[in-house]
């Protein structure tokens, strides 16, 4: 794509050329920027002395540089193609070669002709390390030459904004229009020649299209993606719409399927310990092993010996091989109920990596030594071929614990369970010590049928055998972080910050509305939400406060830089026990096998002076997953709850906005809506202190964790959306203002909305 030639502050006159001979493209470019009347073909033509035969291939010329981005023509003029500005935002195509990354424009005109192609250089000492698929901040370089040869330079990975481009095609008699999942976006028509393979209620993915004098949108079909009420659809439309990398390209499988099985070569034989994995039931990877015994150590009475296997996904998964690169822009595996979406192929993750019970795998794995107390005194790494004893599930292990045990629990009771949990008992003693932060919020299973419906929703057990991996797992964890920082190696910490000022004072004044004492400094602990939390539990309001102080958190994310996590109340953290789903781990195996002089696989130059941009790239990854797998959710329970429209429901009120009140629903999770409109007949405020909507006239109060009474009026399934109508009536309290409201009666569910003549003040 060409830009203005650059100007000289010397007049200069026209480059000389040959009358009656084609033109170069650099003798074009300059005479139209030194005569900006030459906006024609005719003018161009008759400037260069072009006629008779030349003019068929000076037409041609001309159109090979509009194609090449030289030059931009509309119905009468011909100019040169915008600039790129020195910034600018890229986007990079997520099928480009990962080892010659290319970029095109986020915005552009397309008046100025095609996009211009942007080569991306990736410095062996760059902080951004972008991958295919990411949007891009980046400095634009256009070369010396007269004709730009534009190159760009990642300054920051930027969050890509969704294409919205999916839909379901529905039939008329007009011919067809796309009904897009979301509700924000309105319906388009699909011209007939449009339409592709696509029929009547197909999921599909389009391209919008602006035609006619009005520019009217039209969709065009570029992809059928199949049956929204087929197996696997409903996670299709997210796979599709945040553009989650789904299927690996043929050089990843083919280099996975190639992969051998390590032997115990340069490894630490450790197939005597009869290490085991506890997973849940449906588990289809297994990536950490445990095992704990008493310490013999006379200094350390009372003392635990901790052993976590962790798989060796480095030793299949090098630097720079197509399958690094793939996890890479992948980031992290997804989790829906109906489907995973895996960061490695099968025959990594679920084959070779996983710790399979009975055969040899090779491991990173620490020994940690811990007292009485749970206080670790010391821990090692070793790299390792270790044979799993026992594939156990938590309800499995659990049960065997609680003095049920089956086959296979039976004969390991004594020699692996109990000190397994008696290790962890100590370790639970040092936890609570510490005092991370304690919000135990209950996570909900979706259970779906053959067809990938949904059939039930369930609360699963919290049990101690959860507990037990969760400590062992933290603790491995700070083990490899204190590791790398004694050998002052480079690596990701997981972070998580501390509150931030604003959240904490919006914080004060809700728990201030509730008369419940509230954190007076900034400098806050978990500690200090803690004893909120069993304040609020002692009166009554655990819900209220529990959804405040998780909004109150900052996000967890990845960072090359350290500033402790908040949430576990530890000062330094990194991730290493799940190499198999996600990045991260995979890095921090690689670090430690390079400080630990392990093997020759560990971590690079090139990746430690990049770590920033893939600390940035794979927190990126990971809220796309969580968005996905949350819009998935919503979606299957929507698609649920379709079935029941005008049921009564128990919820709870999760958010409060001045548009009107979130709902959460008991029994199944699902989240809904109810519009401030039609809260009642009183003129209903939100009072932000309070995260409340509040009566004027009568002070009838709405409060966030409020448990409520909901009719279900609307569900969406493919937007995942709910409607309800508030069947409660809230609690009585001061009027949210000395203004006067609409007059009637507050107490209106189930009874005549207020007439449309009734005047409404503005909100």
């Amino acid at each position: 794509m060409a830009k203005p030639p650059k100007t000289k502050t010397t007049p200069k006159g026209p480059r000389q050329f040959a009358v009656g001979q084609l033109p170069s493209r650099e003798a074009i470019l300059e005479a139209m920027a030194q005569q900006p009347t030459l906006d024609g073909k005719r003018d161009l033509a008759r400037h260069f002395g072009i006629h008779g035969d030349m003019r068929t291939p000076f037409k041609v010329l001309l159109k090979q540089m509009e194609g090449e981005g030289f030059i931009a023509r509309t119905r009468k003029q011909i100019r040169p193609t915008a600039a790129l500005p020195a910034v600018t935002v890229l986007d990079i195509p997520a099928d480009a070669d990962p080892d010659n990354l290319h970029a095109f424009p986020a915005q552009w005109n397309d008046d100025e002709g095609e996009r211009p192609r942007v080569a991306v250089k990736q410095p062996k000492d760059a902080r951004v390390a972008p991958a295919p698929g990411d949007r891009i901040l980046a400095r634009i370089s256009a070369g010396d030459g007269e004709l730009p040869d534009y190159t760009a330079r990642a300054m920051n990975i930027l969050d890509k904004p969704r294409r919205g481009q999916i839909g379901i095609v529905r039939m008329d008699e007009d011919g067809a229009r796309l009904i897009p999942v979301d509700r924000k976006q309105k319906e388009m028509r699909i011209d007939g020649g449009d339409l592709g393979s696509a029929r009547d209620g197909d999921l599909v993915e389009v391209e919008v299209k602006l035609t006619g004098r009005l520019m009217i949108p039209k969709a065009k079909v570029t992809n059928v993606i199949g049956n929204p009420k087929s197996e696997g659809a409903v996670s299709m439309i997210a796979i599709h719409n945040l553009e989650i990398p789904y299927r690996f390209p043929a050089s990843v499988t083919k280099e996975a399927e190639e992969a051998k099985e390590t032997t115990i070569k340069g490894r630490e034989d450790w197939r005597h310990i009869p290490l085991v994995t506890i997973d849940p039931v449906d588990a289809k990877d297994h990536d950490d092993a445990v095992y704990a015994e008493p310490d013999t150590d006379p200094k350390n009475a009372g003392g635990h010996l901790v052993y976590v296997a962790i798989a060796d996904v480095a030793a299949y998964v090098r630097p720079g091989t197509a399958l690094d690169r793939e996890a890479y822009i992948r980031g992290n595996s997804v989790y829906f109920p109906d489907r995973v979406v895996p960061m490695l192929p099968e025959r990594i993750s679920n084959d070779l990596c996983s710790l399979r019970e009975g055969e040899n795998r090779p491991s990173l794995a620490v020994r940690m030594v811990f007292d009485q107390n749970g206080k670790k005194r010391s821990h090692s790494f070793h790299r390792v071929l270790f044979r799993s004893a026992a594939k156990l599930s938590y309800q499995q292990a659990q049960a065997a614990i609680d003095g049920k045990p089956d086959d296979k629990t039976g004969p390991i009771l004594d020699s692996i369970l109990r000190p397994l949990w008696a290790a962890y008992g100590a370790m639970a003693k040092a936890r609570d010590n510490r005092g991370p932060l304690d919000l135990d919020l209950p996570e909900r299973k979706i259970i779906l049928d053959k067809a990938g419906m949904v059939v039930d929703v369930k609360v699963p057990e919290r049990l101690d055998a959860h507990r037990l991996i969760e400590e062992m797992m933290i603790a491995a964890n700070v083990a490899a972080a204190e590791t790398l920082e004694k050998h002052k190696s480079a690596l990701l910490y997981r972070v998580h910050d501390t509150p931030s000022q604003e959240k904490l004072v919006a914080l004060r004044d809700f728990l201030g509305s509730l008369q419940l004492p509230a954190p007076k400094s900034d400098a806050v602990r978990p500690a200090d939400f803690n004893r909120i939390l069993e304040k609020a539990r002692s009166d009554g309001k655990i819900q209220q406060v529990s959804e405040i102080i998780l909004r109150t958190q900052a996000q967890a994310e990845y960072a090359a830089e350290n500033y402790g996590h908040f949430g576990l109340n530890l000062d330094r953290y990194a991730h290493f026990t799940s190499p198999i789903r996600r990045y991260a781990d995979l890095i921090v195996h690689r670090a430690l096998i390079t400080a630990l002089n392990l093997g020759k696989d560990g971590l690079t130059d090139s990746e430690i002076a990049k770590l920033p941009g893939i600390a940035q790239h794979i927190s990126s990854t990971e809220r796309r997953a969580m968005l996905a797998e949350r819009e998935t959710i919503d979606r299957l329970l929507a698609q649920f709850l379709a079935a029941h429209i005008n049921a009564r429901f128990e919820g709870r009120i999760s958010g409060v906005t001045r548009s009107g009140l979130f709902v959460r629903l008991k029994d199944t999770g699902a989240d809904g809506f109810i519009p401030a409109s039609t809260l009642g007949t009183d003129y209903y405020r939100y009072v932000e202190e309070m995260q409340a909507m509040v009566g004027d006239r009568t002070g009838e109060t709405f409060r966030i964790g409020d448990d409520v009474q909901v009719r279900l009026l609307e569900a969406a399934p493919l937007a995942g959306a709910l409607r309800f109508e508030l069947l409660s009536e809230g609690a009585r309290g001061v009027p949210s203002s000395g203004r006067r409201g609409r007059k009637g009666s507050s107490a209106s569910r189930g009874k005549a909305r207020p007439s449309p003549k009734t005047p409404r003040k503005k909100r």
